[in-house]
C-alpha cells in the first residue's frame, strides 16, 4: 500500500495495507516523540532516572529471573539499564532518536552493556521465541485499537514459552482515558493515550496467564524507584 516514496496508494490487498491505511489516519509517532524527548529538563514524571517499583519488586520477590529481555518503548533507559545491571541481556527499542541517545549516555555513565534499537516495533525483525521477558512501560497505551493485533503478534512471536510479558499502562479511570475505540477513528486522535481498566486488560491478554494485575505504588522523587498511582501494573506469563 506504500509506494517507494512513501506515499500511500489507494489500493487495499493484504491486512499491513488496512493497518498503514488507519496509522496514516493518526499523528506521525516518530516526529511526535522526537520532539518530544528534546527538552530534558521538561517536567515529565518518568523523566526521572529510575526503574518501575513493580519492575524492581518483581526481581527481588523471584518472580522473574535474569534472562533475555525486549523492552518495548524504553524512552531514556531507565528500565533497561536497571535490566542490565541485574544481569539481563537487553533488547531496548524506541520510535525515537532523541530518547535512545539520551538512553545511550546514561547507559555509558552507568557502564552497562543494552542494545538500543531505533525503529517500529511493527515494522523490525525481531528474535523468534528468544525472550524471557518483554517489558512495556507506557508503550501499549500509546498503540492504536487496530495495531494491538500486531501488538499481541509480536507477544505472542518474540516470548520463549513460560516467558514473562509485564506493563505499565494507564488506568482508565485515573487518567479519564476511557475511550471507545470507534472515537479514535472519528476524531482521528488517541486524545493522549488509551486508558484500560483490569477488566480490558485481562480482555486483551486473554491468552497469557495473569500473574499479577494491581495499581503501581505512588512513588515521591527523588527515589531509587518510579511509580505513580494512575498506571496499572500487570504481569502475565506466556
Amino acid at each position: 500500500m506504500r509506494k517507494a516514496d512513501g506515499h500511500l496508494t489507494s489500493l487495499i490487498t493484504k491486512n499491513e495495507d488496512v493497518f498503514n491505511m488507519l496509522d496514516s489516519l493518526l499523528r506521525d509517532e516518530g516526529a511526535f516523540w522526537n520532539s518530544f524527548y528534546e527538552d530534558r529538563k521538561k517536567k515529565v514524571p518518568f523523566f526521572v532516572d529510575a526503574p518501575d517499583e513493580n519492575l524492581v519488586e518483581y526481581i527481588e520477590r523471584g518472580l522473574l529471573k535474569p534472562g533475555r529481555v525486549l523492552e518495548l518503548g524504553c524512552g531514556p533507559g531507565r528500565n533497561a539499564i536497571f535490566l542490565a545491571q541485574c544481569g539481563f541481556e537487553v533488547d531496548a527499542v524506541d520510535l525515537s532518536s532523541e530518547g535512545l541517545e539520551w538512553a545511550r549516555e546514561r547507559a555509558m555513565e552507568k557502564g552497562v552493556d543494552v542494545k538500543f534499537i531505533q525503529g517500529s516495533i511493527f515494522e523490525m525483525d525481531l528474535p523468534h521465541k528468544e525472550y524471557d521477558l518483554i517489558y512495556d512501560s507506557g508503550c501499549f497505551h500509546h498503540v492504536p485499537p487496530h495495531r494491538r493485533v500486531s501488538y499481541l503478534h509480536l507477544l505472542n512471536n518474540c516470548l520463549k514459552v513460560g516467558g514473562h510479558f509485564a506493563i505499565t499502562c494507564f488506568d482508565a479511570v485515573g487518567m479519564g482515558l476511557d475511550i471507545p475505540d470507534m472515537d479514535v477513528y472519528k476524531g482521528r486522535s488517541m486524545q493522549g493515550g488509551l486508558g484500560y481498566t483490569f477488566e480490558r486488560m485481562r480482555e486483551v491478554f486473554s491468552d497469557f496467564e495473569e500473574v499479577e494485575l494491581r495499581k503501581m505504588n505512588e512513588i515521591s522523587q527523588p527515589a531509587d524507584t518510579f511509580g505513580l498511582p494512575f498506571l496499572n501494573a500487570g504481569l502475565f506469563r506466556k
